[in-house]
């Protein structure tokens, strides 16, 4: 019986990332879960994944320090002997405008959002090409699958950093599809108002939720189908899919999460 594939997720202990981690688990897929605080909510996971009828670890590591991130996906390795596709789902989420900008803030998030992301892919590649020196037959390539933010195709300037660390991954999802060919596919999937996020109520949630051309945004279900899709689509690279109810056809001069509140004079 061939192997089941392995996918490390990044932020997997709880919200979206969980979320992906269960759907893939449901799907036959072993799951690391990388965590970096929420230890409880990792092995809350993993125990969940493991009654799904995979295997199922955690693995705790903080992404923001080089040396962390280049050595989890060895250890990934390590533990399940494999990994076939890496989910960068992991982001740092603050907002500043371009008034308040500085590099320590910008710093942050390209080193949570952005640098481990092409860490990982490389990491992935390097496997893989070790992989296929044992195993002249394979062809199939890994998966890097990058969640990125449906606003980089309707921008505006509220959380301006997190915003451009998202554009700098859009366009390494771009560079690393050439990069890594034939080896590593690497894709993006950038979601709307999936859940509640930041300082935003579940009622403005609510509303923000319905502000697409669809009256519905996405939904964790929607980003975890279509993560696994691109996992299990061999031909597509390069390539980002927005899941988000059409909420980047309508121009949005702020945030939504802006727009569904009448007073934001402390932004």
């Amino acid at each position: 019986m061939p192997a089941r594939p392995a996918v490390l997720i990044t932020g997997a202990a709880r919200r979206l990332g969980r979320d992906i981690a269960l759907h893939l688990a449901a799907r036959g897929f072993d799951v690391a879960v990388h965590y970096r605080a929420s230890r409880e909510e990792a092995l809350a996971t993993v125990e969940e994944a493991r009654s799904l009828g995979v295997e199922a670890e955690a693995f705790k590591a903080d992404l923001s320090v080089e040396s962390e991130c280049r050595a989890l996906l060895p250890r990934v390795v390590a533990h399940f002997g494999r990994v076939d596709s890496v989910v960068n789902n992991a982001s740092h989420f603050e907002h500043d405008t371009a008034s308040t900008f500085n590099t320590v803030t910008m710093e942050a998030h390209w080193r949570a959002n952005t640098a481990p992301a092409i860490l990982l892919a490389q990491a992935l590649h390097d496997h893989l090409l070790c992989r296929r020196q044992g195993d002249k037959g394979s062809r199939t390539a890994g998966c890097v699958i990058n969640l990125l933010d449906q606003k980089l195709w309707n921008p505006n300037p509220d959380y301006f950093s997190y915003t451009l660390s998202k554009a700098a991954l859009q366009a390494a999802t771009v560079m690393l599809a050439q990069a890594l060919a034939p080896w590593v596919r690497v894709c993006g999937v950038a979601p709307g108002v999936t859940l509640v996020s930041g300082t935003m109520s579940s009622s403005e949630f609510d509303v923000a939720h319905r502000m697409t051309p669809l009256l519905q945004s996405s939904m964790p279900e929607d980003i975890a189908r279509t993560v696994r899709f691109l996992i299990e689509s061999p031909a597509i690279t390069g390539t980002t899919v927005l899941v988000d109810g059409g909420q980047h056809l309508i121009a949005q001069p702020r945030d939504v999460m802006f727009m569904v509140r009448s007073d934001t004079t402390s932004f």
